[in-house]
């Protein structure tokens, strides 16, 4: 780095460039992930580095004929505020009793953070009789004004739509001001309580002899003389091995809850049960040492139902006697064996994952969307001429060698906009691809999200 000092205070933006920017404001159609311009922030200080850009600078105006038309002081703690959520679903509620403000005053700063384009839908949310109010879900995202305005270069990401690739030298000075006001106050540390007492007895003017040098020839700190050389330490001294952390065992109650929740989260009529009830019904596999394929294996030897009304009820029915019946590992490998060739399984591994899973809404306008983005994802699109044939392996999979590295990250990309394709490919495909196209990350964040049971519906548009 240049050792040319930086000047003490940031230069202004240009006439010019506060012209270009002045004014900005994100449309609410582009308030989406799905239609963003921006990127995702990677932390929540380098999302406050941004806001407090528009706080300082305030190249963003406000439309609405009521409430405020500018970042303020208000806007500037609901940011920060917003900036330690784990999960970004700042509820109004929650806001109102955090920053002690009005319910109307939180909407006015959350619409105006939505419309700089520092906060984007993620899901929206909802207020549906009977099944409660949910918080809309936002992703902390930093708009392209603010990395034309700050000299940031950045390019395509996997997993950010895209990352910072270098900075503008002149912009340092900038730079470094958003950084120390985006950073948290660093806390001061505590003193003993000796330190304390004796600062506290000291008077403003200073002593006439230093603290750190007494008058008398006597130290209360003892004896400070160095030690002899065959007292030191020969620098062969192996320090003690440091020791292994050790995983808590699971006991009878804790491997069958770990056994109902493998069910839940791979079983797809199993998804709503509850886990407590799930692990009374296979108290008896799970103390035998049943896997959850195992489980999976005996409950699909059967016909398989064309409807399952009662999970719980079902799954019980078909685990009755089954400890008895296979009492040995041999036996329970030999039903997974037959199950995984078998035709049922086959027809499970090749499903389309939606049609069994989703019930429908509760709400008849998200039913109505989620119909219409079912009918064009069925619709077969005509291949365009300039597409490539790839070649397809053994095992019914396109090679991933095949692919660019701009293909990749275009997949990458659309995935991170739309959880869907890795769900799609997660089913398809196996685990192991889907990681291996979408990285483990997008794939680890897809799984926790499923997870939640949360169902996310966008309005889809063709361009």
């Amino acid at each position: 780095m240049s050792t040319t000092v930086a000047p003490s205070r940031p230069t202004p933006l240009a006439p010019a460039a506060e012209n270009d920017v002045a004014g900005h404001r994100v449309p609410s159609a582009g308030q989406w992930m799905s239609t963003t311009g921006g990127r995702i922030a990677p932390s929540g200080e380098a999302w406050l580095e941004a806001v407090f850009w528009f706080y300082k600078y305030g190249p963003y105006a406000s439309s609405g004929s009521h409430g405020p038309k500018k970042f303020g002081t208000t806007t500037w703690r609901m940011a920060k505020a917003i900036a330690h959520l784990t999960e970004c679903r700042p509820s109004v509620g929650n806001l109102v009793q955090w920053l002690k403000l009005s319910e109307r005053t939180v909407k006015y700063h959350l619409a105006m953070l939505r419309e700089s384009g520092l906060l984007t839908y993620r899901s929206k949310g909802t207020r549906v009789s009977g099944t409660g109010g949910r918080a809309s879900e936002f992703e902390r995202t930093i708009p392209q004004v603010f990395d034309d305005a700050a000299g940031i270069r950045t390019g395509p990401s996997d997993t950010l739509i895209r990352s910072v690739r270098g900075f503008s030298q002149d912009t340092i000075p900038l730079l470094k001001e958003l950084h120390a006001a985006a950073r948290p106050p660093r806390r001061k540390k505590r003193t003993k309580g000796t330190n304390r007492r004796s600062v506290k007895g000291t008077s403003g003017t200073p002593p006439c002899t230093p603290i750190v040098v007494g008058t008398s020839s006597s130290s209360t700190a003892g004896d400070l003389h160095s030690p002899s050389e065959n007292k030191l330490a020969s620098g062969q001294h192996k320090s003690p091995a440091p020791k292994k952390p050790t995983r808590r065992k699971l006991n009878t109650t804790g491997r069958r809850y770990q056994l109902a929740a493998e069910l839940i989260q791979q079983v797809g009529w199993l998804h709503r049960a509850a886990v407590p009830r799930i692990a009374w019904i296979v108290r008896h596999v799970a103390d035998a040492g049943w896997s959850a394929a195992e489980v999976i294996a005996l409950v699909g030897l059967q016909a398989p139902a064309r409807r399952v009304h009662r999970p719980s009820g079902f799954l019980a029915s078909r685990l009755k006697g089954a400890h008895l019946l296979y009492d040995t590992p041999a036996k329970r490998a030999a039903i997974v064996d037959h199950w995984r060739d078998s035709r049922p399984a086959e027809h499970d591994r090749h499903a389309d994952w939606w049609q069994d899973d989703l019930r429908r809404p509760a709400s008849r306008a998200v039913a109505r969307e989620l119909e219409a983005a079912f009918a064009q994802l069925q619709q077969a699109a005509a291949p365009e001429p300039e597409e490539r044939e790839l070649a397809v392996g053994d095992d019914g999979l396109v090679a991933l060698e095949q692919l660019t590295r701009d293909e990749v990250i275009e997949m990458r990309a659309a995935a991170l906009k739309d959880p869907d394709l890795v769900r799609v490919t997660l089913t398809t495909c196996g685990e192991t691809y889907a990681r291996r196209l979408y990285t483990s990350a997008l794939v680890d964040r897809v799984q926790r999200i499923a997870r939640l049971g949360r169902t996310i519906v966008h309005t889809w548009r063709p361009a």
